[in-house]
């Protein structure tokens, strides 16, 4: 286990120097002056160059993207152009809402998803069947924001049950923090739910098929215990495979849906980046939910080889 761990560890190098490197360029290709965007339109082109040699905007791409390098191995993001405080700084402070809502969105995604699944499996070529299915494949067909802004117009325009964005911190107003995560949690969820809900349903088939299956109905237990008891365990494999991608994919959505509902979480810090042209807001953003991306697949990796020796063998 232990060797199988350092293995994963080292794999993860080169993925956060390539995503690093990409970040990097990216920001040379989005087009704009970020110190424009931070001077305003009454700006002189002195102050626009003063300020570009305050942050080392002057110098050749190769010598900033080593200065970065130099800086992030300490753990230093750099400065917000934009809201003149470390990155690291405005980025752990709208962590907690990301993580929330991404939480939030996976535990219904797979508490519905299995459920769906498992239904579909069990009375498979049945109405329940193939309205799983279609349900399924409607929800991986409709984009987040889309599904976002048609939740918005009937819950919150049409209905008035909701609003339709802004964030009420929950030890202020539970109801109120209810209320206001329940649409951006429905959207990012319903995507995965119909990813889930196929893939446990194939899972499911593939072991229903199988000889203790059929022991263990000719022992006359309900279908319900059978599926719960002997079906869904060994179908876990497949599951926890797709909800390490899942937490991945949850968490660059989270970036759309949070602009789409006014959410102060990372993923409206880097769009504001983005549109304000804050290089170092936008690199440390990038990079820091990459370092998250691959810490939660990293967990799933380990809980996949806790389970199947197999695995570490691999």
């Amino acid at each position: 286990m232990r060797d199988y761990l350092l293995r994963r560890f080292i794999s993860v190098v080169p993925v956060l120097f390539l995503v690093s490197l990409m970040s990097f360029a990216v920001i040379w290709i989005i087009p704009g002056d970020p110190t424009a965007a931070f001077l305003g339109p009454s700006s002189t082109a002195e102050d626009a160059q003063r300020l570009r040699e305050q942050l080392g905007l002057d110098q050749p791409p190769l010598v900033q993207m080593a200065e970065w390098y130099g800086r992030v191995l300490t753990g230093d993001l750099g400065q917000s152009i934009l809201l003149r405080t470390p990155v690291l700084s405005a980025i752990l402070e709208r962590l907690p809402l990301t993580l929330m809502l991404a939480a939030m969105a996976l535990v219904v995604a797979i508490g519905l998803g299995v459920a769906a699944g498992m239904l579909a499996a069990a009375r498979r070529g049945t109405w329940a069947d193939q309205t799983v299915m279609t349900f399924a494949l409607l929800g991986l067909s409709v984009p987040d924001f889309w599904f976002g802004l048609l939740l918005i117009v009937v819950f919150s325009v049409q209905l008035g049950w909701l609003p339709s964005g802004g964030y009420v911190p929950l030890f202020e107003d539970p109801v109120g923090w209810v209320r206001s995560m329940a649409l951006p949690t429905i959207t990012l969820a319903v995507v995965q739910i119909g990813f889930i809900a196929r893939m446990t349903r194939s899972a499911m088939l593939d072991v229903i098929s199988q000889d203790f299956m059929r022991t263990a109905e000719s022992k006359g237990l309900s279908g319900l215990y059978i599926l719960m008891r002997h079906g869904l365990p060994n179908a876990m494999m497949p599951i926890l495979t797709v909800t390490g991608i899942i937490a991945g994919a949850l968490l660059g959505s989270a970036v759309v849906v949070e602009q789409v509902f006014a959410l102060p979480g990372v993923g409206r810090l880097i769009i504001g980046g983005i549109l304000s042209r804050d290089y170092p807001l936008i690199q440390g953003g990038l990079l820091f939910l990459t370092v998250i991306y691959l810490l939660i697949n990293l967990v799933v990796d380990l809980l996949y080889a806790a389970i199947d020796p197999r695995v570490r063998l691999e």
